[in-house]
């Protein structure tokens, strides 16, 4: 399996035209695949942006040529429909032959209880996630398909625009729960890093329970690691740059009815630099410590790491990556 390095970029950090202009040097530079983020709102009010995805998903298909492309990742559970998901994305895989994938969650109450949605516990957003799943393969493989589920249902549903080849569907979580569903449906699962014995131990298990209840190879499902990176020549003006973007220290976010970007920055404000720092975020001077920094991860047998950055010169991180993290990456971990 030959080792794939993706572009994370968040659409609540850059307006739609920076994205557009980001992800097509990072097909430039070497970048393999181009990720971005599904909100309606952002975590935090200062400096946000927050468009649409799909549609720029679209526009970075017309200006690039090879790159694959897809969310990081999108809640097909409350503000979504699975059936219209699985009509985006099969739209944009026809459009896109091969280059498109569809990262699944369960979502965060930033954006779902703005549209109206309540917030259901995280038992039940996994039930929904399952069946949205369910739902969206049923279109995505059959004809004038009938579903009756515990939340959602078809009738003589069918997609008259299908891609030539079957999407890739991942899934995104830390936990293993989710991650049991990865193994039971999804060609990938999305994770943050994490220390070696918790990935041996809880999730790569849980994949593994989940491929063999279905009878899947665990093998054939592909590791991701998502990596937070702020890179600067000047290590204060790379951590200042992540500060604003500290809501991984604040795990009640993703679990609780908190929705409000001003009231979520009204938090972040308050977090130490220590706090920030184990949030997860790769504070790095040079192309060797973004290397450094990578090492770890890859070493675990990752089949794509992921990076989203927050680097005061975004483009400057792009080329540096591009000049030399790449073809490190490649060559010293081009087959695992």
């Amino acid at each position: 399996m030959t080792l794939k390095i993706g572009y994370y970029a968040s659409t609540e950090v850059f307006s739609p035209a920076q994205i557009l202009e980001y992800s097509v040097l990072a097909e430039k530079v070497g970048f393999d695949d181009v990720w971005i983020s599904d909100h309606f709102h952002p975590f935090v009010h200062t400096g946000s942006s927050c468009g649409f995805p799909w549609v720029i998903l679209s526009a970075i298909g017309e200006r690039t040529r090879n790159v694959r492309l897809g969310t990081g990742v999108t809640a097909p559970i409350l503000r979504y429909n699975p059936a219209i998901v699985a009509q985006a994305f099969a739209t944009l895989g026809a459009m896109y032959p091969d280059r498109v994938f569809l990262g699944l969650g369960t979502g965060e109450a930033v954006n779902e209880i703005p549209v109206g949605c309540n917030w259901p516990s995280f038992r039940k957003r996994v039930e929904m996630l399952e069946e949205s799943i369910r739902v969206i393969k049923l279109l995505w493989n059959g004809e004038f398909v009938n579903f009756k589920g515990k939340y959602y249902r078809l009738r003589k549903a069918n997609l008259y625009t299908k891609p030539p080849r079957p999407i890739p569907l991942y899934l995104a979580s830390w936990g293993p729960t989710v991650a049991e569903l990865s193994g039971k449906y999804a060609d990938g699962h999305i994770t943050l890093p994490s220390d070696a014995e918790y990935y041996r131990n809880v999730l790569l298990p849980a994949i593994e329970r989940g491929a063999k209840a279905a009878g899947r190879d665990p093998k054939s499902i592909e590791m991701i690691f998502e990596i937070g990176v702020s890179y600067d020549e000047d290590y204060d003006n790379a951590l200042e740059a992540t500060k604003i973007r500290g809501y991984g220290a604040l795990p009640a976010l993703f679990k609780y009815p908190i929705f409000d970007p001003r009231e979520i920055e009204s938090y972040v404000t308050r977090l130490s630099t220590e706090a920030i720092t184990k949030a997860g975020w790769q504070i790095a001077t040079s192309a060797e410590d973004l290397i450094k920094g990578i090492e770890k991860y890859v070493k675990f047998g990752i089949g794509e790491a992921h990076f989203g950055s927050v680097s005061p010169d975004e483009r400057r991180f792009i080329k540096i990556f591009g000049e030399k993290v790449i073809p490190y990456l490649h060559t010293t971990y081009g087959e695992q």
